[in-house]
């Protein structure tokens, strides 16, 4: 059920948000703190949004955002301070210090936290979250007030009108659904592969995320606590969870990562959720549609090896709040027109990162042993240039605003 007093059968408000994502939360408490009113409407429950686990690291300016906006106190005293990131490749570690290299580090804390923290703040200062509603269209948006019409958790349909929408409802949601066909361009690119996912209770191997670039594929380790490792394997983007056992992941893990050749031990422990995760990328073009904006996963997504994906939603909306704060403001409207244009950019080079990190780390059979030597010369470049060594750790801590 909702989490505050019921909106009227048609009600208005100055943005309606469309989901309680990291992008619309976060959007929601920039906008309250600038005295905008705003209400978030959510398809799902308030529980399941909150475990709904997804990316973990969290960029320098992400970090910082979330501090200066009051939802920091537990991510500074729970989330894991990574100052670097290792890459194993052909038997050895390579470590990247992010701090000597780029004077900055991340922050491993799970999207589901900080969604609960927001949920939390947002809820306590008295913004309004609408949980279980599910929204049919988003219309009227090149008049002066978008209609969001949706059936609230009781069934009964209702209207919120404001004077901005901001589509925050992900790669499937309503948003995109809602642009006018012709009125946007789709970027896409699908790979070949997904990511095999465990959620284990086993203390983490390394204090730092540990990348693998092995002749069987690509795989990760990294955690969520002292406690719960967080643990993949490349695998054809055709497979089912159910094709792996508990002793097939443990296996291929250790293979990946040279377990027994000097690689970092892998401890089993009990495995707690699986998962599979296509990869791709996708970028809208433009992510404003007269007073519809789109952010985050509703506008893009990145493959995960370059972990910008929440980091990109954060982001999107620090613009998108800076530029309504100045229409209400002062009645300015170009950062409200240059959104898109401003947003895109800092997209594209985060697709670039990403596509980049996934190019070098990942097998690709159509490549053959060709491509296989130029990635592990890449990765041997990478380990020996400084000024290569720079780019990945900028690139990783994020880009300044």
């Amino acid at each position: 059920m909702a989490e505050t007093a019921r909106l009227g059968r048609s009600d208005r408000t100055q943005v309606a948000i469309v989901g309680a994502g990291p992008a619309g939360l976060t959007l929601a408490r920039l906008l309250h703190l600038a005295g905008i009113e705003s209400v978030v409407l959510e398809a799902q429950t308030r529980d399941y949004v909150e475990h709904r686990v997804r990316a973990g690291v969290l960029e320098n300016g992400s970090v910082e955002l979330l501090r200066e906006i009051g939802v920091g106190e537990r991510m500074d005293r729970e989330g894991l301070t990574h100052r670097g990131i290792e890459i194993r490749f052909e038997d050895k570690n390579q470590r990247f210090d992010f701090e000597e290299l780029a004077g900055k580090t991340i922050t491993v804390y799970g999207q589901q936290e900080v969604v609960k923290d927001l949920i939390a703040a947002n809820l306590a200062d008295g913004i309004r979250i609408e949980f279980e509603c599910k929204v049919e269209s988003i219309g009227n948006l090149d008049g002066t007030l978008p209609a969001v019409r949706y059936r609230d958790a009781d069934g009964i349909e209702r209207e919120l009108s404001g004077d901005f929408a901001a589509g925050c409802d992900g790669f499937h949601g309503v948003s995109r659904a809602a642009l006018r066909p012709g009125a946007f361009a789709v970027f896409e690119r699908n790979y070949p592969f997904a990511w095999f996912g465990v959620l284990a209770e086993s203390k983490p191997v390394s204090e730092e995320l540990i990348y693998a670039n092995h002749e069987r594929g690509f795989a990760l380790m990294s955690m969520r606590s002292p406690t719960i490792t967080r643990l993949y394997v490349q695998c054809p983007a055709t497979d089912e969870v159910e094709q792996w056992s508990d002793d097939r992941f443990w296996t291929e893990l250790r293979a990946r990562m040279d377990s027994d050749r000097g690689g970092p031990d892998v401890p089993r422990g009990p495995i707690l959720q699986k998962s599979i995760a296509i990869l791709r990328s996708v970028v809208v073009e433009p992510m404003r549609h007269g007073r519809l904006f789109l952010a985050g996963d509703a506008a893009h997504i990145v493959p995960p090896t370059g972990a910008k994906g929440m980091n990109l939603a954060i982001a999107d909306v620090r613009v998108l709040a800076q530029a309504l704060d100045d229409f209400y403001e002062s009645g300015r409207t170009d950062r409200i027109d240059a959104y898109s244009a401003t947003c895109l950019q800092r997209v594209w080079k985060a697709q670039r990162f990403s596509t980049w990190m996934t190019s070098v780390l990942h097998r690709f059979d159509d490549l053959g042993p060709f491509g296989r030597k130029l990635q592990l010369a890449e990765l041997s470049y990478l380990a020996s240039s400084r000024a290569a060594a720079q780019s990945l750790a900028e690139n990783y801590v994020g880009l300044p605003f």
